[in-house]
């Protein structure tokens, strides 16, 4: 590894750090040369039968997030169901308090539950968090699916959404800190991808059973939200704690062996093992503000926290409020006009949908660590506002209120065929650029003591916008038509300008090197500063050279 003395004793020509055959000058972030020296000389494979152990850890952490996609898609979908609406005596064909607070109780459990998923994801560990809030949502789940009435039917929703606020917690949590440093990126950015894995199912289950006649139609749906909990419940006992926890609570000896066997191939002298338990060292304490449940402090009580639960708040607002509800409000109107206007189909069509938005998240997954969250960012946002103005347009021309309903229909279906195909790409464009991020930015750019608080903050800031989404949208939307797809416009002008001065880029280093970017000030600036350095072979980096690179966005 290349010591601070020797970062400053830099000044080679290019052609000279060159002159070696197996010598390179790569360009590195600022703050990961340590990182990049570590990876060169032990040059980690993703296809060993450890790296393999590793993956399957991750995809027991994933299902937390299939838990709350299956939700999220499900409830959508049985909302359609005679059968259901006449059960719970629900109104055929308009919306009522009664079905809003279906909805708004499921949102209030989980508000609620936020503020136990960081307690208790900090004091029994990241997968015993896991395992509580997957039991808490099998316990929901037995109670709503068998319900007899309204009050029972929410009972097990509130039940249900307190459960998800800890597993959405716990979760990204256990995926970031048990994620290999070499592809960090990539193996949390799958995690919240696999929202769609529940979001499939949640539209595509439904779709099946709505040809079964009776309460059966609603209730196998239902009871189905189980199978993903389940699994996190019985496998999450076997699960290595992570190596970060483990630090946080004196163990040592147990930290260095889960990175040993799942960073270092079995060898605890391996450069990244060392590079990792060196800076957890310097970085974690034993007496955090995670060994004080009440103790919120740690968000909050200096500059350089502020600033990190300012982007923690930001993410989850930005990804609520970029327009993912609004963008499809007309939906039912445009698929009529379409011609599409069978239950069964616009099911269908649904879940065709959430397969290519799965698509896109995917794509954004993988290419997460190449191109950049900033990048990510500001690409899906301004992709955003172009789509909005288009639909915008579209609407402007195409929709008009039939004389003999007195309800806005579509006149012209190469038009409403157009939307509806902005829709999907709108689906796909934020998908690939913001959902992979909205679990891994938020844990990336917490310290490990108020990592736990912070997701439980971040799971309570996202509900709040979804709150905002369910009640206040369609009331907007009844005064201002169209018209109010006007603000979504403006409001992500200022996202993408947000996001532009205030994200910093978290790429290529690992969770403690990025103290360094939220030290002091020109936070943004620090997270772009590049530098190359000379690698040579099995040693590693060699030398930094001296010149400074900054990369823009």
């Amino acid at each position: 590894m290349v010591s601070t003395d020797e970062k400053r004793d830099v000044g080679v020509t290019h052609r000279e750090s060159n002159a070696g055959a197996d010598t390179a000058v790569k360009t590195v972030a600022a703050q990961g040369i340590a990182l990049a020296d570590a990876t060169e000389k032990q040059k980690p494979s993703p296809w060993t039968k450890n790296m393999f152990k590793l993956y399957y850890c991750l995809l027991i952490a994933t299902f937390n997030s299939c838990i709350n996609g299956y939700d999220g898609s499900l409830m959508g979908s049985i909302n359609s169901y005679p059968t259901y609406r006449q059960y719970f005596g629900f109104s055929l064909t308009e919306g009522t308090p009664s079905t809003g607070i279906v909805y708004a109780i499921y949102t209030i459990g989980n508000i609620v539950g936020s503020f136990a998923s960081g307690p208790a994801t900090d004091r029994w560990g990241r997968k015993w968090g896991m395992f509580i809030g997957a039991s808490i949502i099998v316990i929901g789940t037995c109670i709503q699916a068998p319900s007899i009435n309204l009050a029972q039917f929410m009972i097990g929703r509130f039940i249900l959404g307190f459960g998800v606020a800890i597993t959405a917690s716990a979760g990204p949590a256990y995926a970031s800190e048990m994620a290999h440093p070499s592809y960090r990126g990539l193996m949390t950015g799958v995690y919240n991808t696999f929202w769609f894995m529940g979001g499939i199912p949640g539209t595509w289950i439904p779709y099946g059973t709505s040809t079964i006649a009776g309460n059966s139609s609603w209730r196998i749906p239902i009871w189905c939200q189980m199978f993903y909990s389940g699994l996190v419940v019985l496998a999450a006992p076997w699960l290595p704690e992570t190596p970060r926890w483990l630090m946080a609570n004196d163990r040592h000896e147990e930290a260095l062996e889960v990175m040993a066997k799942y960073h270092g191939e079995g060898d605890r002298n391996s450069p990244l093992v060392q590079l990792e338990y060196k800076e957890m060292l310097d970085e974690i304490s034993i007496t955090g503000a995670d060994k004080r449940w009440w103790d919120y402090r740690e968000l909050f009580n200096s500059p350089e926290t502020r600033y990190r639960s300012m982007l923690v708040v930001a993410v989850a607002f930005i990804s609520q409020w970029s327009g993912n509800g609004p963008v499809s409000y007309y939906y039912p109107q445009m698929l009529a006009g379409a011609g599409i206007t069978s239950n069964h189909k616009q099911l269908l069509l649904q879940g065709f949908q959430s397969v290519v938005s799965y698509a896109g998240a995917t794509i954004g997954a993988i290419y997460t660590d190449r191109w950049g969250r900033r990048p990510m960012w500001l690409v899906s946002v301004a992709i955003a506002i172009l789509i909005f103005i288009l639909i915008i347009s579209l609407n402007a021309t195409n929709l008009v209120t039939d004389p003999k309903t007195g309800e806005l229909t579509s006149k012209s279906k190469p038009q409403a065929n157009a939307e509806i195909a902005f829709i999907f790409i709108y689906g796909f464009a934020i998908s690939c650029g913001q959902t992979p991020l909205q679990a891994l930015y938020p844990v990336e750019v917490l310290k490990f003591e108020s990592r736990a608080k912070g997701m439980g903050m971040y799971n309570f800031a996202t509900n709040i916008a979804l709150f905002y989404n369910t009640f206040v949208t369609g009331i907007a939307f009844s005064g201002a038509g169209w018209k109010y797809y006007f603000l979504f416009i403006f409001w992500d002008m200022a996202e993408w300008v947000f996001i532009y001065f205030l994200f910093v880029e978290t790429k290529n280093r690992t969770l403690e090197e990025l103290t360094d970017i939220f030290r002091g000030r020109n936070r943004v600036k620090r997270s772009l500063e590049k530098k190359q350095v000379v690698i040579h072979g099995d040693e590693g980096v060699t030398e930094v050279l001296d010149k400074e690179k900054e990369v823009e966005a």
